[in-house]
């Protein structure tokens, strides 16, 4: 029954499942730990409690969801000797020392200091629990520094030969850690963390006031959400494109399955939507804005851009996915950039903690970062195939000898015990949501046609003018 199960398949199928969750967590903790030192900044500077108690209710979310990022990313480590040992032997003496500096440099120092963060109050100084909070905050980035380091080389190998006996050796250590795509791939996933925390927390802070609760908490969440929302997401598209740009000179046939371009092309339209057919190797249903792709991708409206058909059929990534994935991406990063405006104009308006219909979009807009990084991730993971490292190393040549069988139920383990730890984590995480923020007695609000204040310096002043 189970003879005919293509293991090469299904060992990507159990990484792709395993690493899609195990990215949530870690692109919601760098963008949240860097938050949380915001929040204890401004309790320290201002001497308001409304700080303390947002920044104990968060610290909480924020442990539940460490550990299971701890979890899921121990699951990805056993996998490469499981199902990839072929790969393992081949890169280890490049990526194995990588990963190794980010459990040395990061991880130790995330775990040692967040117990200070989570039990240390009242029993150190304010000043070291904020120590301890930036701490935890820059560990957070130096992981993300090296595993992006570590992916990017998959991306763009550099700084490496090849042995006789066909193991790969590093030669110079700066090109492999700094290699071409690392730059733009490290400032694009953390500022995609950064927007990822945003959403959650002004989505949250939405609903508070949507319904009415913890108002003055509820304001600042919103309001420094909005603040991300404002800049940081038009600076994406900024990071965004220049990512792109170095993908289109180092994995050109990747950009060309993401604009679903099938013929070279001068002056490459823009498929704003289209249904690739990889057999066909052509485009159904599509919809296109002359001349945008080669604005985009060259800076000159008559670039050209290569068409699929210039690589052989085995060397061309799987089209759709690629291609669908790009545009929930870019799609979600967009909608960002609108809710900033018209939080903005809301603002402007005074009716920004008011306004019931756009705290309902904020809900709504939650889990857009979680979708817009994992969309991303397929993009350049599937994007890079049939290659485990670009042109260097093929997929199918680097998996363990294993049976198919063997892996199907190895899958089909991880999905129920993922799909049970993570739904108890998920509901412990919505209970803490639900309670809030602890303070001792309910304030009493006033109406909803209160001045609005500025953004953060007096975010969620009600009453006697202090500042919040």
């Amino acid at each position: 029954m189970f003879s005919n199960l293509d293991p090469v398949f299904l060992a990507r199928a159990q990484f792709a499942f395993t690493v899609a969750y195990h990215i949530t967590f870690p692109a919601f903790t760098i963008g949240l730990a860097s938050w949380l030192a915001v929040v204890e900044w401004r309790w320290l500077k201002t001497g308001n409690p409304i700080y303390e108690q947002v920044y104990r209710m968060w610290v909480k979310i924020f442990a539940v969801t460490f550990g299971m990022g701890v979890v899921s990313g121990v699951v990805l480590s056993y996998q490469f000797g499981t199902n990839w040992s072929v790969f393992s032997d081949k890169v280890g003496n490049v990526l194995g020392p990588l990963l190794g500096y980010e459990v040395l440099t990061a991880f130790f120092l995330e775990a040692s200091f967040l117990g200070i963060m989570l039990f240390g109050w009242n029993r150190v100084s304010k000043r070291m629990h904020f120590a301890a909070t930036l701490i935890v905050a820059a560990g957070t980035l130096i992981s993300a520094f090296w595993i992006l380091s570590a992916n990017s080389w998959m991306q763009t190998p550099a700084g490496f030969r090849e042995g006789a006996d066909g193991l790969l050796y590093p030669t110079d250590w700066i090109a492999v850690i700094f290699n071409p795509s690392f730059p733009y791939r490290f400032v694009h996933m953390v500022t995609a963390a950064y927007l990822t925390t945003a959403f959650v927390v002004g989505g949250i802070g939405g609903y508070y006031l949507w319904r009415g609760l913890h108002v003055r908490h509820a304001r600042i969440m919103l309001g420094m959400a909005m603040i991300m929302a404002i800049f940081v997401a038009p600076m994406q598209l900024l990071f965004g494109d220049m990512h792109g740009l170095n993908t289109f000179e180092h994995q050109p046939a990747k950009v060309a399955a993401m604009e679903g371009i099938w013929e070279t092309e001068q002056g490459a339209g823009l498929r704003l939507f289209a249904w690739p057919d990889q057999i066909q190797e052509r485009n159904r249903f599509e919809v296109t804005i002359p001349k945008l792709s080669s604005l985009i991708l060259t800076h000159d409206i008559n670039g050209e851009v290569k068409g699929l058909t210039t690589w052989a059929r085995a060397e061309r990534p799987p089209v759709a996915m690629v291609f669908w994935t790009f545009r929930i991406m870019v799609g979600l990063g967009m909608l960002m950039i609108a809710t900033g405006l018209v939080a903005l104009v809301l603002y402007f308006k005074k009716t920004l903690f008011t306004a019931r219909w756009f705290h309902l979009w904020c809900m709504a807009m939650t889990p857009s970062g979680f979708i817009a990084v994992v969309a991303g991730w397929f993009v350049t993971e599937v994007g890079r195939q049939p290659f485990i490292v670009y042109n260097v190393l093929r997929t199918s040549e680097t998996i363990s000898p294993v049976a198919g069988e063997t892996v199907a139920i190895s899958l089909a383990a991880f999905v129920a015990v993922y799909g049970l730890v993570f739904t108890a984590g998920a509901y412990y995480i919505l209970k803490l949501i639900g309670k809030g923020p602890e303070y001792e007695e309910e304030e009493a609000y006033g109406d909803h046609g209160v001045k609005t204040p500025p953004l953060v310096t007096d975010m969620a002043a009600e009453t006697g003018g202090k500042d919040v």
